[in-house]
């Protein structure tokens, strides 16, 4: 399960890659609505609380896939997660940037950004540790966020690259230099602490 909705066929992105790698402007568009929600789910998780207040997901996703999706000569398909994941570092990339960026410039924090409306990654939050129904899109995003800049790094790393990347537990193991039998704890782990403190709601 990924981003929280049903995964898209495989042979149907690889055909809109190939497109792309033309310069098919409607497959680009296509891929890019496709990845939308769990990527913009991604670059907020990953920007932690302080990047957070000055950056909106939207625009950091923006400029992700202008760069990424504009030229795809070198590319080559190996399937829905290695191009789910193949996005996201990408998108990770940026956020490393966007960081030094606004730590040089120790930006103004009178220009924090306001909360956003929720409603387009927030099946993709709720697919990480599904929160009491009873909450609101805000709440929700909230504390989700909270808990989750609460985790261990590894924690983190290993959460967001198998439920919103879709990358199996070998596939993790082989990017962090983990076992297997690592990774599947530090998922499961992850996920059972991030419940835990979105639930209780002490997430200050």
């Amino acid at each position: 399960m990924s981003g929280g909705s049903e995964s898209p066929d495989p042979a149907s992105t690889e055909v809109l890659v190939a497109a792309a790698v033309r310069q098919d402007r409607s497959a680009k568009e296509q891929l890019l609505v496709r990845h939308l929600p769990g990527l913009e789910a991604f670059v907020r998780l990953r920007m932690g609380a302080a990047l957070r207040q000055l950056l909106t997901a939207p625009d950091v996703v923006q400029s992700v896939c202008r760069e990424v999706l504009e030229d795809l000569t070198d590319f080559e398909f190996r399937g829905e997660a290695a191009f789910r994941h193949w996005l996201y570092v990408r998108a990770e990339n940026k956020l490393r940037m966007q960081g030094r960026f606004h730590k040089a410039q120790k930006r103004d924090r009178a220009l924090e950004q306001p909360l956003p409306d929720a409603s387009t990654f927030l099946p993709a939050y709720r697919a990480l540790c599904s929160p009491s129904e009873q909450l609101d899109q805000r709440e929700t995003m909230r504390r989700v966020e909270a808990a989750f800049d609460l985790l261990p790094d590894d924690y983190r790393e290993a959460v967001t690259l198998h439920k919103l990347c879709g990358l199996s537990h070998a596939e993790i193991a082989a990017r962090m230099q983990k076992s297997e039998g690592a990774v599947r704890n530090l998922v499961y782990r992850g996920i059972s602490r991030l419940a835990l403190l979105v639930d209780g709601g002490d997430t200050r």
